[in-house]
């Protein structure tokens, strides 16, 4: 719903504001040659949200049509902005300022400064429901493209119950205490937000179409946990031993995953061997529903 008119000129000065602020470090980019004016350049911007750089030309020149809200998101993600800049932002382009809830999927600026100094090793930024908000090149080519999911197939715990082939990179013989802790996840996020939230949502589609997930869920165990160890598979490479350390926003409404490997071990091999390989070999077809499990 429209939340009032676009302000042009004051929408222009604000992106030109904080573009001319952030050094390409900022945002995960390398600094390259010495610039001739300070901040990041305009296409850099528009690269990083995934716009076209005419586009965010007009806007920063007070003469582009009103940005969508899915286009606002990306770009107060692309600039790094604060929740109230991000509201500030939605109201200078005439939107309504998205409602604040544990389940915002605004990634917290201090959490991308972090993610953004990952590049030698698999991360990727969650939301409590299993969302995959970001994802670095190493994530991508461990785990696969998680940003293509669309719907309620954005939840990972959505996808564990429905879709056979996001077990595949676990182990046959941990996929139960996966199942378990995909369940007790979801609670946690449900008691947070409540029934009527988007896990409520999840919650209510689960129980229609997986009896395994039904079943789970009627044993009312809740945690918030990443395991430490854990070994996945890749569908070229094999079993890979990894850690994980997790990240936390003071929310506990986001995780930063981080997966490592052991020094000198078959594992960071395979990572290094992944980090050339990419995903030009293995990544599956965009697709944003599923088939149930059961």
């Amino acid at each position: 719903m429209d939340g009032g008119g676009m302000d042009q000129p004051a929408l222009a000065a604000f992106l030109r504001s904080r573009r001319g602020g952030l050094r390409p470090e900022d945002v995960g980019l390398a600094a390259g040659p010495r610039r001739l004016v300070p901040g990041l350049r305009r296409e850099e911007v528009a690269a990083l949200a995934g716009m076209s750089t005419d586009y965010y030309v007009r806007m920063e020149q007070a003469r582009s049509p009103q940005p969508s809200e899915q286009m606002l998101s990306a770009l107060a993600r692309a600039i790094r902005l604060s929740s109230d800049e991000r509201d500030y932002l939605y109201r200078l382009a005439g939107h309504n300022v998205p409602q604040r809830t544990p389940q915002d999927t605004h990634v917290a600026p201090a959490l991308l400064r972090v993610y953004d100094r990952l590049e030698e090793t698999p991360a990727l930024i969650l939301s409590s429901l299993g969302e995959t908000l970001a994802q670095n090149r190493l994530g991508a080519a461990l785990l696969g493209d998680h940003l293509r999911f669309t719907g309620l197939a954005r939840s990972s715990v959505y996808r564990w119950f429905t879709d056979s082939a996001e077990r595949e990179i676990y182990p046959v013989a941990d996929r139960d205490r996966q199942s378990q802790a995909q369940a007790s996840s979801l609670r946690v996020a449900l008691g947070a937000a409540g029934p009527r939230s988007r896990a409520g949502t999840l919650v209510r589609e689960l129980q229609k179409v997986s009896t395994e997930f039904t079943g789970i869920w009627a044993l009312q165990k809740v945690a918030t946990r990443f395991e430490d160890h854990k070994t996945l598979i890749h569908p070229e490479l094999g079993p890979i031993e990894l850690d994980c350390q997790v990240l936390f926003t003071e929310d506990q409404g986001q995780a930063l995953l981080i997966l490592t490997a052991a020094p000198r071990s078959e594992a960071a091999e395979k990572l290094a061997l992944l980090a050339v390989l990419g995903q030009q070999t293995f990544a599956p077809p965009a697709r944003s529903s599923t088939a149930p499990v059961d």
